[in-house]
Formats: structure tokens, C-alpha cells, sequence
């Protein structure tokens, strides 16, 4: 469809300070997208699809309209199935994904909302396509080979390739295509339980023709300009699954920081097999280096201990694997109890009876570990009276027990248990046990004044235990509420002399802490335990912490502060204060939990911040008022139908509008302050506008700004002014924007350009427009629709074209908006008759649910809404003109409708 509009005169009339009620609205959404979109399908499964190569940009726009300014979110799903919100979001109104990949594709929801009626959401499924390089794998019927193909055996060939959409696979026998049926030794099939996932070349009983290079062709159709790809594999007689050797022990036992290298070797396998290193700790450490088969790892720490292992592949049967273990040696934690005799339940030792020194530790690896003891320094060997035995691994690991049978005075001394690892590198660890007559089982008791422990919150206490006792054990302290945790976060925390020290202690902290003996380091009978009792005080907790009270002049202020929590509770009082000034003091009455504060009549001395403190023992919460006149901020309109104008060659003017937010909330607003620079400067330019009358919420408000420098933007600053002074300022930023042939007295449109000459699709319609041509139209899909040519009757040229068939339903809309005209005359109030345009376009209908209207404009003094033709009639190349009484700028539509009910 061409489109010729003449322009024989224009009227443009600005008016200064018009007001109109009632611009709030709740927000509507629409997204729009450019980027490198390979194609946008409206409607599919009822949402739109957009369809992307991975590696392009993503770029989506939420246009959005509503007043007061919608606030924008963009969220993300997994998938198209699912609906709920993910964490990810962006703010911006244009979400921007550079290099998208395969798995940033999903639903991608537009939130916008404003605080009016429910938000509004609109989603687009992106869909990413991308192809990845095919694989081919080589398998046998019977087992896999483990020399080479013999030739009575039937062998597979496996082509895979991760791609999005559905690949399509095509196999290659030197320049043979191959398909089912062309060879009777040849099978192509699909796997039923992989359909569509790969493509299988069987080889039935391999013929020497069947040696050769095989080509697996994968490809998407070049969609999203997607070209296919392509593996080759050559089959010969000597082809082999891959084996491989590893010249290294199992396992490897090695002290910390010496150099391992382990060596793999291939041993066989046709291609030459790829080898890799991988381990049982998720990844190679860091510090490891590969050479071919080759891995050293430098310096090696217990943490890179584990399993190792060689993996060997070439597409060939199944990937060879053998692994080593690597064991770094390691003692550690040193640790001893004693155990009176067992057989008569005692808890203290006793001269003539047993008593049991057990001594543990970790080892790597456990079976290198040795003991050995020692009295008062000298060598200790097991005999009738000192039994020395090393406890069964596998019920306590790395443990040794003294048995000393019939105590007697002269086996008092000092006991030492060392333990070693029979590899040389490891530092023994010695623990030294005393026995003695002053050796007695422990006791734990608190301190008398120690619990209950009061403490304010942010101090550091100290809660005690007192133990008593030779060897004096290990303390664990915990709390009696199994499921609260230790200040720390863990669940127990231990101490050498019986006191947990807190810092900065909080009020979460209250409660019960129990102290018990550790059964190691001591004596190994039944744990002693005590509790302390810790209460944590703290200031009230009050609400609001701040709140802005706006008010006008002769009203009543009512303040109120709120206690949630306080201990203690008791004893609370109060105190209000203007500035530093008390205004009024007390105490809360039994089951008062608040206190008001009151103003009934607003003065100028009243304006200020107010403070409310709630104090107990441990301090003061405080809860602080703001009472001000200042006015609300301006809500700047953005909705603004073509506010840009220009009628001179290097300035432009721009037509400002807003609303007042609570207009009501205080003083009638007198004037505004406006402020003005150009984007990078510093310099502000002000001026006041003054307001005539009371404000209504809702009400637009309009001024012109003029002699704006073309192309510049501005930065634009809006301030309201009450007896009080300056309210809350807003900002924004007006954009040049460049016209459609402003000076011509002709305009030309044939739809030749991607831009489509300014024209844009309406954000209300319910669908779009589309530019084709008939040299792009898909016959496969669309043979009956759309022209054979443009006007001219050329396949090549352009048009605009809209398609009712299904799934669009009776009455849907697809509306095609011209440029706003701005050609204003030198003295556009000295003319009484408007000037016209003639509008003449040409355009192809056919079928029964199409119906054409043309030229419902803004700005013309005549509204001409006018039916071309109606739905069932066919007109081809056909030409219309119409007559439009222009009074100020103006624009156009064409507007496509699918077939209405008869009226």
C-alpha cells in the first residue's frame, strides 16, 4: 500500500495553562522488541514468542502508560510452564541481554504498576535457538571391540547434536548420500526412546565398501540463520575402542608438600584416544598441571587427597577409565580419658583396683599408625600388670588403652602416649597423663551470684563454671533449648577453663546455657553439668522509629508512639520534646502500651521535628516525628499526546504537563518553581509559574516550554511553593526528537525503509501491522494472502498488511498511525478558516472478515471516522482520498478490522 499525503496548510495553536480533571490512571503494559529478534509469532499457545540466536542481543521494551508514572520490573521463569517469580529482576522500562545463551531463554514478565488498581503484566516467551557441533560414537552389536572391527560384525554409528529446534540429521558415505533403502547393508533409524535427540547409521555385517569416512550432517533448516554443521569419522578395519594403563601404584601415600606425577598411557584404540584427568573432589586441584598424560600436582595438602582418575575416549565404544587413590598422611587430634575400674562402678581411683588410660588419635592412613608408651620418660612394655592393647579399628578408630591391674603406690607418675605414623615426614604426638592420689574425677558448680546473669544488651559477659578435679577436663557449654544456637551459630562450643565469654551480647541471647564435662581430657564417667541463666535487657522497642507528618496551617497533628517490646517491661515512662524542649512527661498506665501526643491547631512555631522517648532501666527508645508544611512533589504526565512542536529552523518547544501529589495534604500551593539546563551543564535556569486557586487531585496542569536548542536535552526541575516554602522537587528530562520533512509541503510514504517513514503501531489496538512484500511472503503458510505486488506491481516492493484469519476474532483492531504533522503558519492566530489536508493512499482487500476505516486524527476540526469499504467486498489497487480540516497539528490513522457485527 502506498501512502501520499499533501500538505496545503497546517493551524497550531498552544495554550498556556489548560487544566483538565481526572488524568490518574492505573497502568497498562506492552512489550515491544528489537535487538536481533529472528521472529516474533503473535499468537502460539496463547502467548507471543520471540525467537533468538543464542549470541545475539536480547532487547525488550515494556511500554508503558498510567498516571501517577508506572514503576517497571521485568522477572523471569525457567520455562514457559511455569508461573512463578523468580529472584532475578531488572527496573529499567528496556531489558538488555547482550550475548544471550541457551539457557536465559523462558517467559519474561513486565510489571508495572503505580499503586492505582491491580498492576499490569505482560509476558513474551523468549525462545533461544542454537546448534551445536554433531558427535559421532562408534558401537557394536555384540560387545565392544576390544582389538578391531571384524568383518562379520554389525556395527552402529550414533550422530548427536544439542540444538534447539529439533535437529534434522543427514548422513554422508564419502560423496554418497545414504537414506533407507539406497543400500541393502544400510539402516537408518531413529532410537523410539531418543526420537528426534539422534540419528543411528547401522552397518550390517561390514563389507570392505563399508570401510570409509562418514559424514554426519546436523541442521535446523537455517532457521535464525543457523547454517548446519557437520562431523566426519573414518571406519577402517583397524578401528578400536580405546585402552589404557596407568604406571603408577594404588594406592599412592604420600606426606604433605611432596610432588606427586601420575602417568597414564593409552595401550590401544583406533582413532587415537583423548586422555583426561578427573577426581572425587568435583574438579583438579588448582595449583595441578596436565601434559598429555601426565598429572603433577605441586606441593600437595590433605584437603587434595582422593581419587584419581584417567579417562580415555574416542567415539569408539565405551571410555576407558583406571584410577588411584592418593593418601596424604596426617595426625591430629590428640586426646586421652581415664576409666576407673569398670568392673565396680567406680568414680574415683583406687589403690588395688583397675583403672584404664585410653589415648586416641586421627591418623591417614590408619593402618601406619603406631603407639607406643612411656613412664615418668622411660619406655613402657606390656606385661601381667600393665597390659598394653591398640582397640579394634573399626569400633574406635586410632585408640590405645594402658590397663593397670591392681593399683599400687609406685605406679603413680606421669604416663606418656606417643603416636606416630611408620612413614618418615609426620611429627609424633605426645599426650602426657598424671596419675596420682590427687587425681579425682571432676565436679562443676557455678559461682554464687553467676546465675541468674543480668546483662544490658551490647555489653560482653561472662558466663562461669567452676570445675574441680585432676586432669581438669574439657567444658561444653550449650544451650538447655536444644534448637537455639550458641552466640556463634553452632550448636556447642567448648572452653579450657570453664567460661564462655560473649561480645556484644543481644537479646536474642536470653535464656539458659547448660556447662557439662567432656568425657575426653578427664576422667570417663557420668558428664557433671550445671545451667546459668542469662536475661538480656534492652530498650524499648518502639514504632515508628520516623514518620513525616505533612500538614497545613489550623489543622489538628496526632502523634502517636508505640511500644512493641521492652525488658523489662516495667517501670516504662515517657517524654515529648520539640527539639530540646519538653513538652510533656509521664508513666504508662497498667496495660498501656502507647502514648499520643496532640496539636489542635497548627502554628508556624509548630513545625519541626518532635522526639517521644520511651525509657526503662537498660535506656530509651525513641520514636521521632517530622511535622512540616512542605508540599508533595509534582507527578509529571507522560502520556502527553506529541508534546514536541516546532515552527522555527533551530528551536523547538515541548508541552510540560503534571499533576500535584495530595494537593490537599497542606497549604494551598501558590506557585511552582521551574528550573531548566541543558543535559551536562551545570547551570540552572528558574522562573516561578504562578497558581490561581486551589489544586484538585487529579488535575493537569500544562506550560509550554519554548526556545528549546535543537537537538539538545533538557533537564527539567519542578518545585511547588505553600506559605511554608518549597515542597518536594521532581525531575525529568525532555528529548529532542526529529520531524518527518518539516519544511515539505509534500509527504511521501511507500514503505520501502524499515522505519516504515515514522509511522508507528497504536498501543491500544489488539493487533499490528506487518511489512511485507511479495518477493517475502511465505506461500506455505499465507498462498492466498496479501497482493502479488506493491502499487507499481513490482514482487520487491514494500507494503503495510494485516492478516484476520484465525486466530484473530470478530472485532479485533490493528490501527497504523501516521507522524504527527507540526507545519504551522507565521501568525497561526490571525487565520479564521483551517487548512485541509488531502490524504490519499492506496491499498488491496480481499476477503469476507476484513473491514477498512480511514482517518480518525487528533488535531483536525472536522473528526472523520469513514468506512472504506466494507467486509465480503474485494477491491484491488485501489485508490481513496479524503479532505481533513486541520485546526492545530494532526496525525492520521488506518485502521483494519476484522469483520463486525451488522449494525
Amino acid at each position: 500500500m502506498d501512502l501520499t499525503i499533501c500538505i496545503l496548510g497546517l493551524l497550531a495553536l498552544f495554550v498556556d495553562g489548560i487544566r483538565c480533571q481526572g488524568v490518574y490512571a492505573p497502568p497498562t503494559v506492552r512489550i515491544v522488541h528489537s535487538g536481533h529478534a529472528c521472529n516474533v509469532e503473535e499468537e502460539r499457545h496463547t502467548e507471543r514468542v520471540y525467537t533468538i540466536r543464542e549470541g545475539e542481543t536480547l532487547e525488550l521494551a515494556c511500554l508503558v502508560t498510567g498516571h501517577p508514572r508506572p514503576q517497571i520490573r521485568w522477572t523471569k521463569t525457567a520455562g514457559s510452564v511455569s508461573d512463578r517469580f523468580q529472584d532475578s529482576s531488572v527496573f529499567n522500562e528496556t531489558l538488555h541481554i547482550a550475548k544471550i545463551q541457551r539457557t536465559q531463554g523462558g517467559r519474561y514478565y513486565c510489571k508495572a504498576e503505580n499503586g492505582l488498581g491491580s498492576p499490569a503484566i505482560k509476558s513474551i516467551r523468549v525462545d533461544v535457538y542454537y546448534l551445536d557441533d554433531p558427535v559421532v560414537t562408534v558401537h557394536q552389536s555384540i560387545g565392544e571391540a576390544k582389538e578391531q572391527f571384524y568383518y562379520e560384525r554389525t556395527v552402529f554409528l550414533r550422530c548427536v547434536a544439542n540444538s534447539n529446534p529439533p535437529v534434522r540429521y543427514s548422513w554422508h558415505r564419502g560423496r554418497e548420500v545414504l537414506s533407507q533403502g539406497s543400500d541393502k547393508g544400510v539402516e537408518i533409524y531413529e532410537p523410539f526412546f531418543t526420537q528426534g535427540e539422534t540419528k543411528i547409521l547401522k552397518l550390517k555385517n561390514l563389507r570392505p565398501q563399508d570401510y570409509a569416512n562418514y559424514s554426519c550432517i546436523a541442521s535446523v533448516r537455517n532457521v535464525c540463520g543457523i547454517p548446519d554443521r557437520s562431523v566426519i569419522f573414518r571406519l577402517t578395519n583397524k578401528t578400536a575402542s580405546p585402552s589404557i594403563k596407568l604406571l603408577v601404584e594404588d594406592p599412592i601415600v604420600v606426606n604433605p608438600g611432596q610432588t606427586v606425577s601420575l602417568v597414564c598411557i593409552t595401550t590401544g584404540g583406533e582413532p587415537t584416544p583423548i586422555l583426561n584427568w578427573v577426581s572425587s573432589n568435583d574438579s583438579l586441584p588448582r595449583t595441578s598441571v596436565v601434559k598429555g598424560g601426565t598429572l603433577t600436582l605441586p606441593a600437595i595438602t590433605s584437603d587434595e587427597a582422593g581419587i584419581y582418575s584417567c579417562v580415555a575416549s574416542n567415539n569408539v565404544g565405551n571410555p576407558a577409565k583406571k584410577s588411584t587413590t592418593i593418601v596424604v598422611r596426617a595426625l591430629k587430634k590428640g586426646r586421652f580419658w581415664i576409666t576407673p575400674d569398670p568392673y565396680h562402678n567406680d568414680d574415683n581411683i583406687q589403690i588395688g583396683r583397675e583403672v584404664k588410660i585410653s589415648c586416641q588419635v586421627e591418623a591417614t592412613p590408619p593402618e601406619e599408625l603406631t603407639f607406643s608408651w612411656l613412664k615418668n620418660g622411660r619406655a613402657l612394655r606390656s606385661s601381667e600388670r600393665m597390659v598394653i592393647t591398640q582397640t579394634d579399628p573399626d569400633i574406635s578408630p586410632g585408640t590405645t588403652n594402658l590397663d593397670i591391674i591392681d593399683l599400687k603406690f609406685t605406679d603413680f607418675g606421669t604416663y606418656t602416649c606417643v603416636a606416630a605414623l611408620k612413614g618418615r615426614g609426620i611429627p609424633e604426638i605426645s599426650i602426657d597423663v598424671n596419675i596420682s592420689s590427687t587425681t579425682v574425677p571432676p565436679n562443676l558448680t557455678v559461682p554464687r551470684g553467676k546465675s541468674p546473669l543480668v546483662a544490658r544488651e551490647g555489653e560482653t559477659v561472662e558466663l562461669e563454671c567452676l570445675v574441680s578435679g585432676k586432669p581438669k577436663p574439657i567444658i561444653l557449654w550449650s544451650r538447655a533449648d536444644k534448637e537455639a544456637p550458641m552466640p556463634d551459630g553452632s550448636v556447642q562450643m567448648e572452653s579450657y577453663d570453664g567460661v564462655l565469654r560473649i561480645v556484644n551480647v543481644s537479646r536474642e541471647m536470653t535464656g539458659s546455657y547448660r556447662c557439662q564435662t567432656s568425657q575426653y581430657n578427664g576422667f570417663n564417667v557420668k558428664p557433671r553439668e550445671a545451667v546459668v541463666e542469662l536475661i538480656v535487657q534492652y530498650p524499648p522497642t518502639v514504632e515508628p522509629v520516623y514518620m513525616e507528618t505533612r500538614q497545613g496551617l489550623g489543622r489538628p497533628v496526632v502523634m502517636t508512639c508505640r511500644v512493641l517490646r521492652a525488658h523489662p517491661s516495667r517501670v516504662l515512662r515517657f517524654e515529648w520534646l520539640l527539639s530540646n524542649r519538653l513538652l510533656h512527661a509521664g508513666a504508662f498506665a497498667d496495660q498501656r502500651d502507647e502514648t499520643e501526643y496532640t496539636i489542635r491547631s497548627l502554628s508556624r512555631d509548630g513545625w519541626g521535628e518532635y522526639t517521644c522517648n520511651v525509657i526503662n532501666e537498660a535506656g530509651a527508645g525513641k520514636c521521632t516525628f517530622q511535622v512540616t508544611g512542605k508540599a508533595y512533589s509534582p507527578e509529571f504526565y507522560y502520556d502527553t499526546y506529541s508534546p514536541l512542536w516546532q515552527n522555527r529552523p533551530r528551536v523547538y518547544g515541548f508541552k510540560l504537563q503534571w499533576t500535584q501529589m495530595n494537593p490537599n495534604a497542606v497549604d494551598r500551593i501558590v506557585a511552582y518553581r521551574l528550573g531548566i539546563r541543558q543535559t551536562g551543564l551545570q547551570r540552572w535556569w528558574e522562573q516561578e509559574i504562578p497558581v490561581e486557586g486551589t489544586i484538585s487531585k487529579g488535575e493537569l496542569i500544562t506550560h509550554n516550554l519554548t526556545e528549546l536548542i535543537k537537538p539538545e536535552s533538557y533537564e527539567v526541575r519542578l518545585t511547588p511553593i505553600t506559605r511554608f516554602g518549597e515542597g518536594d522537587s521532581t525531575i525529568r528530562i525532555v528529548t529532542y526528537s526529529a520531524p518527518i520533512n518539516p519544511h515539505l509541503r509534500e509527504f511521501h510514504c511507500s514503505f520501502e525503509e524499515e522505519p516504515i517513514c515514522m509511522f508507528t503501531q497504536d498501543k491500544n489496538d489488539d493487533f499490528d501491522w506487518t511489512r511485507h512484500s511479495a518477493a517475502t511472503r511465505d506461500t506455505k503458510y499465507t498462498p492466498n494472502t496479501g497482493p502479488s505486488g506493491d502499487r507499481s506491481g513490482s514482487k520487491q516492493g514494500f507494503y503495510m498488511y494485516i492478516e484476520t484469519s484465525r486466530p484473530r476474532k470478530e472485532g479485533d483492531q490493528a490501527r497504523l498511525v501516521s507522524p504527527f504533522f507540526n507545519v504551522a503558519p507565521k501568525n497561526p492566530y490571525g487565520i479564521t478558516n483551517p487548512p485541509a489536508y488531502c490524504y490519499g493512499f492506496f491499498y488491496h482487500m480481499y476477503g469476507k472478515h476484513i473491514d477498512l476505516r480511514e482517518s480518525r486524527g487528533r488535531g483536525l476540526a472536522n473528526k472523520v471516522e469513514r468506512r472504506v469499504t466494507r467486509a465480503g467486498s474485494e477491491h484491488r489497487d485501489t485508490h481513496d482520498t479524503l479532505l481533513l480540516l486541520a485546526s492545530s497539528s494532526c496525525s492520521a490513522h488506518l485502521e483494519g478490522i476484522r469483520k463486525l457485527p451488522s449494525t
